[in-house]
């Protein structure tokens, strides 16, 4: 079974960030060597990528480029999609949304990234600062104790 870590947006920033964090760096580096398989999430990537562009960070945006070029990129499938739909309704009828109703809600659609590639052939992870949303959906960890 594949171990693999998603990088939600939170992490993801630190990595596009134009002064890098040393302790996620070697965090990064520290998976590689244990041949854990980290993915950029298209959501996740959508939500840095978009404020890079408006304030003209093209330094970021070329790290960010690097990045998923070096670990690898999960695009949004439509089965991802349909289980984001389901996670939303959920949230919702459950009066425990993770985002305004009119929302895109992209923790939803992380989580379906998520759930959809683990599919019981891997072990899947979403390193986050935000586990009190994700981990209603999908195991989800703070970066820093994902190990």
């Amino acid at each position: 079974m594949t171990r693999i870590v998603l990088l939600d947006s939170g992490p993801l920033g630190m990595a596009s960030h134009p002064r890098p964090n040393p302790d996620f760096i070697n965090w990064l580096r520290g998976l590689a060597k244990k041949r854990v398989k980290v993915l950029v999430p298209e959501i996740a990537d959508y939500e840095i990528r978009r404020e890079l562009i408006r304030s003209n960070r093209l330094r970021s945006i070329m790290r960010l480029d690097e990045l998923k070029r070096i670990a690898g990129f999960l695009p949004i499938t439509s089965k991802a999609m349909l289980k984001a739909a389901f996670f939303w309704a959920q949230a919702r009828t459950t009066g425990r949304p993770t985002a305004h109703d009119r929302s895109l809600d992209a923790d939803v659609i992380l989580a379906a990234q998520a759930v959809v590639l683990a599919k019981g052939k891997h072990d899947v992870v979403v390193a986050t600062d935000n586990v009190g949303h994700l981990s209603r959906f999908v195991r989800a960890t703070k970066w820093q104790q994902i190990i």
